[in-house]
């Protein structure tokens, strides 16, 4: 690449790295927000916590990347016209096409970046997400067990707790045990909490008081505890983990197992999810090619930009929308895939057409006067008058 190429295409990845960071950071913290109960309610720590709803980032960037290139990309050449480096470059003898060469190869960054999170950064995140969850939610304790009930763990096991206190501490700890036929256990203790070990799970009580009937005898046994450890291993085993299919790798869509339940049931999903990953990468180039083709073309400083702006805007988002839509149809009606194709080649083959042939996009005179005098009527209406 020359220098101009450089210029452009360092440019051009510097503001989508920096629109992606955004954009990504505040959807981030919306999704992130909805798993706050990790900390709240289920008791785990703020690590935990950012790990589990950081894995959401690549499937996030998936999505956000090929609009952030379309705005690197209205940035670049906004910059470009503003300071009339696009009339120079094309009075050098630049033509539109070999303008759009540095942002093709920004193009083909993004797009290998598409495509890499697409088949298996996203989908290996999201099944680390499933399986983190599925550790989390395997122990019965931070989930049957809720602040003022008693819940039956199993026959003749009865556990109440009366609060949960920040750092997963459980106030108010109430156990009665009666599997044993041959004593009762019940255990009252001030607070407690869980501890995993290589040989199981325990929730260790503190500062509390322990009551054994045993049969045959006439008074319990009471002993005063400072710390005693109830074993809970039967009650935090783990389970079974099913992949859905967002959380399949690329290879493991385009080569299904015939004897899958999920793949049995859901071939549909499984179609359209196939060719939502290989048009993930088609999608920045269609958007490049649109916008170049609305806001590539040289202009001078007094002609508004204002209207190829929102021209290229509409075509994106229209794009995008429908591609949404096709994706939907696509589980039930495979020719839906072949109209999302044709859509994305479509778009790329108009957007290199006009950018060949140079095509300026502006609004129709008419329209530009009608506008004109409704500007000027409403001038009129809020002009003071004059005095005297």
């Amino acid at each position: 690449m020359g220098s101009i190429d450089k210029y452009i295409f360092k440019t051009t990845l510097a503001s989508f790295a920096l629109v992606l960071v955004s954009l990504t950071g505040v959807i981030w913290i919306t999704q992130a927000l909805r798993g706050i109960d990790l900390m709240t309610s289920q008791g785990q720590t703020i690590l935990t916590f950012l790990g589990i709803t950081g894995l959401v980032i690549p499937a996030l960037v998936l999505i956000i990347a090929p609009i952030a290139l379309m705005i690197a990309i209205s940035h670049t050449l906004n910059k470009l016209a503003t300071d009339s480096e696009i009339i120079v470059m094309n009075a050098a003898g630049f033509s539109p096409i070999r303008l759009f060469r540095p942002f093709f190869l920004a193009t083909c960054v993004v797009a290998a970046l598409v495509a890499f999170i697409g088949a298996y950064l996203a989908p290996d995140g999201m099944r680390r997400i499933k399986q983190w969850d599925a550790e989390i939610t395997a122990d019965v304790l931070t989930n049957i067990l809720q602040p003022g009930r008693f819940a039956q763990l199993d026959q003749n096991l009865t556990i109440r707790i009366r609060e949960r206190l920040p750092g997963g501490v459980l106030g108010g700890v109430f156990v009665d045990d009666r599997r044993d036929p041959q004593e009762r256990v019940t255990i009252i203790a001030d607070h407690g909490t869980v501890q995993k070990t290589d040989r199981g799970s325990y929730l260790v009580l503190y500062d509390g008081n322990l009551q054994r009937f045993e049969v045959g005898k006439r008074d319990p046994a009471l002993v005063a505890f400072a710390r005693y450890a109830f074993d809970m291993s039967k009650f935090s085993q783990g389970r079974d983990v099913t992949l859905g299919i967002r959380e399949r790798y690329l290879w493991e869509l385009m080569w299904p197992d015939e004897e899958d339940k999920t793949y049995q049931q859901l071939s549909g999903q499984f179609f359209a999810e196939l060719h939502d990953r290989f048009m993930a990468p088609i999608y920045p180039f269609a958007f490049a090619a649109l916008t170049f083709a609305f806001l590539g073309a040289p202009r001078t400083t007094r002609q508004s930009r204002n209207f190829s702006i929102g021209g290229s805007v509409f075509a994106v988002f229209g794009l995008r929308m429908v591609g949404f839509a096709c994706s939907v149809m696509a589980v039930k009606t495979p020719l839906a895939a072949l109209v999302q194709y044709l859509m994305l080649f479509g778009g790329i083959g108009v957007g290199i057409w006009m950018i060949v042939g140079g095509v300026v996009v502006e609004p129709p005179p008419r329209l530009m006067e009608a506008i004109n005098r409704n500007n000027e009527r409403i001038a009129r209406l809020f002009r003071r008058p004059a005095t005297a």
